[in-house]
């Protein structure tokens, strides 16, 4: 969702440091797995939509994202890429007019950091397998 209005979107938190099983992110806190947005960030529950390493990630999951104000979306496979990331939500994704990008963590990690300094950005970021 582009809001057209970035100027006044909080910028997203970064990334300070990953490794397995967690992930510490500026002024939030200490993850396992987490879910970034712009002006923040939380524990992604895995138990609140009813993902898991398959089917995968659930748009559920992506919507927080946007209605924090989103324009880029990064969505973690995991460290050993377990976690799955179904086409369709690429697709809804991309629909919507969303920039969406799925890779490993330590890339999910990378990339992240360096859109947040100039785009509202969300991520989904599992830290183990």
């Amino acid at each position: 969702m582009t809001t057209g209005e970035s100027d006044t979107t909080p910028q997203s938190p970064r990334i300070e440091s990953q490794a397995w099983g967690t992930i510490e992110v500026e002024g939030q806190g200490s993850f396992k797995d987490v879910k970034l947005f712009p002006g923040g960030a939380r524990e992604w529950d895995w138990g609140e939509t009813g993902t898991s390493h398959i089917p995968g990630i659930q748009m559920a999951d992506v919507e927080e994202l946007l209605e924090k104000g989103a324009e880029v979306v990064i969505l973690s496979q995991g460290m050993l890429e377990r976690l799955q990331v179904r086409p369709e939500i690429v697709q809804e994704l991309q629909a919507r007019n969303v920039q969406v990008h799925v890779l490993p963590t330590q890339g999910t990690v990378r990339l992240y950091n360096e859109i947040s300094r100039t785009k509202p950005v969300g991520a989904l970021i599992h830290s183990t397998c």
